[in-house]
């Protein structure tokens, strides 16, 4: 990847990101990885769409290069910092791309500042509106740190990389990113729990959410992190934003099928 490393200090810790064609005509194209990945997942999507649009993707607070970084952020911080920096690299009228916990991100995102996005795409990831959501299932986001701590890091190596990809490609990729944490087991189930718990707050804060711009949702047909499959169904039937299943693709289906999440990127934009 040729792309540019550059970093943002934050009150709480430096962000690293990376940045290329800032000066291509076009929608910068906005890349947000889910919760213990890296910037690594959007490897296949920069190699395809690098010289055609600008680009932006980061390792987000306390992940992999953001480290270390004080964990006592919100997801409203996140999408705060992700706006000052488009704004410092004069990326305007972004195409936000999230996967998982990126998507979360992203409707943060959209909530705080609607005029500025130009599109949302959402991978394998679900809505933050907190009526999709039973109160049991976010009682347990709020109560995942001691559980990623209880398992060994092993098992969780093993869940981590075929819980949430189909092919060798993604297994392998989300196995190296995991490997970041490799020997600090405490620093992987604090990250991780910090994340869902954030994400259960966002949700209890029961803000609308709403995606007033062109939008489309993404989901593998094999997806079975969390409810992303029955998530994604309800958001499509209340809303109507376009849904597309990938065929033989789990929780990363950007890893698992690039070529097709790269045509329908390409379609998106073409038809904004």
């Amino acid at each position: 990847m040729s792309m540019t490393e550059k970093e943002y200090l934050t009150p709480l810790g430096a962000i690293h990101y990376w940045v290329s064609g800032a000066d291509l005509s076009g929608p910068p194209l906005v890349f947000l990885p889910g919760l213990t990945a890296d910037h690594k997942l959007f490897d296949k999507q920069i190699e395809y769409f690098e010289g055609k649009y600008p680009l932006f993707v980061w390792d987000a607070p306390g992940h992999a290069a953001s480290w270390p970084f004080e964990m006592t952020f919100s997801l409203a911080d996140k999408a705060r910092w992700l706006d000052d920096i488009l704004t410092q690299e004069g990326l305007s009228g972004p195409i936000v791309v999230g996967q998982s916990m990126g998507g979360y991100v992203g409707q943060m995102y959209a909530q705080l500042y609607p005029d500025k996005l130009r599109g949302f795409i959402s991978i394998d990831s679900a809505p933050l509106q907190r009526s999709y959501l039973t109160a049991a299932e976010l009682w347990l986001l709020k109560r995942m740190e001691p559980v990623y701590r209880y398992y060994p890091w092993k098992w969780l190596l093993r869940q981590g990389t075929n819980g949430v990809a189909a092919s060798d490609y993604g297994r392998a990729l989300m196995r190296d990113m995991m490997m970041t944490y490799d020997g600090d087991k405490a620093r992987y189930a604090r990250l991780a729990g910090h994340g869902f718990r954030i994400l259960a707050e966002a949700i209890e804060a029961d803000l609308p959410y709403e995606i007033k711009c062109p939008a489309m949702l993404i989901c593998g047909e094999r997806d079975h992190a969390g409810s992303c499959i029955r998530y994604d169904k309800a958001w499509h039937k209340k809303t109507g934003i376009p849904l597309h299943w990938i065929e033989n693709a789990g929780h990363n289906s950007n890893t698992d099928a690039p070529e097709e999440i790269n045509r329908l990127i390409e379609g998106f934009v073409a038809n904004l």
